[in-house]
């Protein structure tokens, strides 16, 4: 049987993309909150290590809960959980909530999150 993994690979691509362009629309209450305390916070991806025996929101909570110090706080930093594409989820961080939450067990990497335009039509590309 011969497949052509081309349109799976390119509508994960699309997909992923899709997701970090979710992570940029943040809640508007929780940006308002994050100007009004007067953080440097940001939004990031953290990917993880896809959990075994826990469902994958309840382990991203668990995880930010371990940096932010209670589940109330990680579910209101929380923005967005990735369970299909790619196990991890979006949150507002400051700096240093980066690098104590890169160091948590099953934390793979944490990137700054950033909008990417894809180009449409060939009068589009440059």
């Amino acid at each position: 049987m011969n497949i052509n993994i081309f349109p799976i690979l390119f509508c994960s691509i699309i997909a992923l993309c899709c997701l970090i362009q979710m992570a940029e629309s943040t809640d508007a209450t929780k940006s308002s909150s994050a100007a009004a305390a007067g953080t440097d916070a940001a939004v990031h991806i953290v990917y993880t290590e896809r959990p075994q025996d826990e469902q994958p929101e309840a382990y991203h909570i668990r995880t930010l809960s371990n940096v932010l110090g209670s589940e109330e706080a990680a579910k209101e930093a929380l923005i967005y959980s990735y369970k299909t594409a790619a196990s991890g989820f979006s949150a507002k961080l400051t700096p240093q909530q980066v690098a104590e939450i890169s160091k948590q067990p099953g934390v793979l990497q944490v990137v700054p999150s950033r909008t990417l335009q894809l180009h449409s039509g060939a009068g589009k590309l440059h």
